[in-house]
């Protein structure tokens, strides 16, 4: 979806980890490092193997630890996945580099979109019009939420800047660990479709307030003309949107020719089509899929089946996707960012579950439902946060954010994004108690 590799954004937004490591105490043995070696001659071969052939082992391996952790824990399998990620990241093993990735951005890309696609095609526009309160409390829980942390930090001594930059990131869930989740557990209520509404509407909230800061920094900036950003965010913005109203007004064109199977065909070609563009002309592919769908679905109504994560090819580019997310995991640092990690992730949670609250019965939703609703919406991931940045790009002229703010802000990512399924499924069955009766 963006010509930018994912280890240069990564690069660009990730602290040097010579400066983070002296935030850890480190330091082993000689016979301590020698035993790890032979015990592990088995990762240290798979770290040897070509990229491409280790990363298709990896996503065996995540396979059978999804499977793992449902059958242990009754824990949607998408933890399993990422907590193998995770653990083959530079978190842990090692075994994959974040620049190793970039031979899979392709179909990364594809993963994104199939899932931002499918969730702006499950969203009823409508909606938020004959329900102004839900409009309202979308509004307030990503307002609330982004200056929630960004007054957390500022109270912790982070400057300004940087605090409007974590606070515009933590505004946004995670449509992809959300997507993914809810095609697994299947389930169906009022509080599953107001989190499909207000995961939506938040993320694109977030990708506005990055915009607006990017150019309200360059007001800062001295000998940097604003212009031509504020030009570059309009240009992103508006580009997006037609893009995203052009891809599904065709999808509701091309769909009147063709029936059954092929429909499925159709919006994945479309789904390729619309992030290929999305990349040549420097658009947001979030932005551009999220509308693709919503406008499908308006135009189209029942007529648009949408398969979770458009059928079984589309479940295994998931797959791929989520044990990325755990191989960009970090937690390097977190001993000595741990106020500013648990700042972000609280301020973060009292914001989004207040605001639910608050708002519960004006929007038509009752307490315990509106507790589970709250809780549901705390995934989060980096993804909007990387897209968005090499959407936009970083103008050179800037000065790189604080090392600090910044690595704690992916910490606190790393958190929200490993823990997602678990939010969701106590949020939705263990408090909502929406489930499906079908089996798994």
């Amino acid at each position: 979806m963006s010509r930018i590799a994912l280890s240069d954004t990564m690069a660009r937004l990730l602290p040097a980890s010579e400066d983070l490591n002296a935030l850890e105490p480190t330091g082993t043995g000689a016979a301590a490092d020698w035993g790890r070696e032979i015990a592990l001659w088995p990762i240290e071969a798979l770290r040897g193997a070509d990229p491409v052939l280790g990363l298709a082992v990896l996503m065996i391996i995540a396979l059978l630890a999804g499977e793992a952790v449902r059958r242990a824990t009754g824990l949607p399998r998408a933890l399993g996945a990422m907590l193998v990620g995770a653990l083959a990241s530079p978190l842990a093993l090692s075994l994959v580099a974040r620049a190793e990735l970039d031979a899979w951005k392709p179909l990364i890309d594809l993963a994104v979109g199939l899932l931002v696609f499918e969730l702006g095609a499950r969203i009823r526009p409508r909606w938020l019009r004959d329900n102004p309160w839900l409009t309202l409390k979308s509004l307030a829980e990503a307002l609330l939420s982004g200056l929630a942390v960004a007054g957390a930090l500022m109270l912790l001594g982070v400057d300004q800047q940087s605090a409007t930059l974590a606070g515009a990131v933590a505004m946004a869930g995670s449509p992809v660990i959300t997507m993914a989740v809810l095609g697994e557990l299947r389930p169906r209520g009022q509080v599953t479709e107001r989190l499909l509404v207000m995961t939506a509407v938040n993320t694109v909230c977030a990708v506005l307030a990055l915009s607006i800061w990017q150019v309200a920094v360059t007001l800062d900036a001295d000998g940097f003309e604003w212009q031509p950003a504020l030009a570059g965010v309009l240009y992103a913005l508006c580009g997006s949107y037609l893009l995203g109203a052009f891809a599904g007004l065709l999808l509701e064109r091309l769909s009147r020719q063709i029936r059954g199977t092929g429909l499925a065909t159709l919006q994945l070609a479309l789904v390729v089509i619309a992030a290929m563009l999305a990349a040549q002309f420097t658009v947001s592919p979030l932005l551009s899929l999220l509308v693709a769908g919503m406008v499908a679905r308006a135009r189209m109504g029942h007529r648009l089946q949408v398969e979770p994560q458009l059928g079984s090819g589309g479940a295994a580019l998931t797959l791929l996707l989520l044990l990325t997310l755990g191989l960009l995991s970090t937690l390097d640092g977190l001993l000595g960012l741990w106020p500013l990690v648990a700042a972000i992730i609280g301020a973060r949670l009292l914001a989004k579950v207040g605001t639910v609250l608050l708002l519960a019965r004006p929007s038509g939703l009752g307490w315990r439902q509106s507790l589970g609703l709250g809780l549901a919406l705390q995934p989060a991931s980096s993804l909007p946060l990387l897209l968005t940045s090499a959407t936009l790009g970083w103008p050179a002229h800037l000065p790189a954010p604080p090392a600090e703010p910044m690595q704690a802000l992916l910490i606190a990512l790393t958190l929200l994004q490993l823990s997602g399924p678990v939010w969701l499924q106590l949020g939705l069955r263990g408090v909502a108690r929406e489930s499906d009766a079908r089996p798994d």
